[in-house]
């Protein structure tokens, strides 16, 4: 765990993580994590003799790109799904207590119209008002 708090945002190059460990990277209680195996098929950890899941690196970035998407970008579990699908390379990934700079998203974009319109249309309002 050492290697994760000196090397903040990287993940311990490990074969296999416990769901413990992966909550902490992602940033989410272990529940959380469960939920999320049933909802995204991407997510399928191994299960030791003992049925500990056993999550493997590629599980954990597909786990840190759902947060994101999730969490930050705003997406709905069917819409982080379409997303996954359609490409899992473009969304970013970002490791719990990192502050890392994402790429401006959807979300923040559709905000920014939002806001252009609203202006318009109050500096609208007000002209045709004192007119």
């Amino acid at each position: 765990m050492d290697k994760t708090s000196s090397d903040a945002g990287q993940i311990p190059d490990k074969k296999y993580f416990r769901i413990g460990e992966v909550s902490k990277f992602v940033g989410v209680d272990p529940h959380v994590l469960r939920f999320w195996e049933t909802e995204f098929k991407i997510i399928r950890p191994h299960r030791a003799k003992s049925k500990q899941r056993l999550y493997r690196k590629k599980d954990v970035e597909n786990l840190l790109r759902i947060k994101v998407l999730l969490h930050d970008e705003g997406y709905t579990i069917s819409g982080a799904r379409k997303v996954l699908k359609t490409g899992i390379e473009n969304v970013p990934v970002q490791v719990a207590g990192t502050r890392q700079q994402l790429p401006t998203g959807k979300l923040a974009v559709i905000k920014d119209e939002l806001r252009s319109i609203m202006d318009e249309f109050n500096l609208g309002g007000k002209k045709q008002s004192k007119g």
